[in-house]
């Protein structure tokens, strides 16, 4: 069986992490979920484990690798920083956070999308979608959510 082997450098003070950390983290689990159902048929199995940062790593923290690059070299990903609240709150101290630029919008957190797109490209296959979807929407009425 193939493995795709996910990391998430994330902060952690106390068990706890930052907003926008946070919003990786759930995002990264809700997709490696689908990743899995989308490609076990395949013979590939997505792994992901998380990596603790403390105050001083600061500048690798909300990063995601996958088999070792960082999303920002497989993808057309700008990376920056803004000023985070919530990690200023856990640290005690005026902290700026990477952010990335993706599609011409900013992020604080690594959206799904993101995830997905540079998982399939990693592995070198073509994202598969499912043909009800193309036709019809995901059927929850909303348009374009799939």
């Amino acid at each position: 069986m193939k493995k795709l082997i996910i990391e998430w450098k994330h902060l952690d003070v106390a068990g706890e992490t930052c907003n926008r950390c946070y919003d990786t983290g759930e995002n990264l689990n809700k997709e490696v979920k689908r990743l899995n159902r989308a490609l076990q048929q395949q013979g590939i199995k997505v792994e992901w484990f998380e990596t603790k940062l403390d105050d001083t790593q600061i500048p690798q923290s909300n990063t995601i690798y996958f088999n070792g690059v960082p999303i920002e070299d497989i993808l057309n990903i700008k990376v920056s920083k803004n000023y985070c609240g919530s990690c200023t709150d856990l640290l005690g101290i005026d902290t700026y956070c990477r952010t990335i630029i993706f599609e011409g919008d900013e992020y604080e957190d690594i959206p799904a999308k993101a995830i997905r797109r540079a998982a399939y490209k990693v592995l070198g296959i073509a994202e598969v979608k499912s043909a009800l979807a193309e036709i019809s929407g995901c059927g929850c009425n909303r348009g374009g959510c799939c």
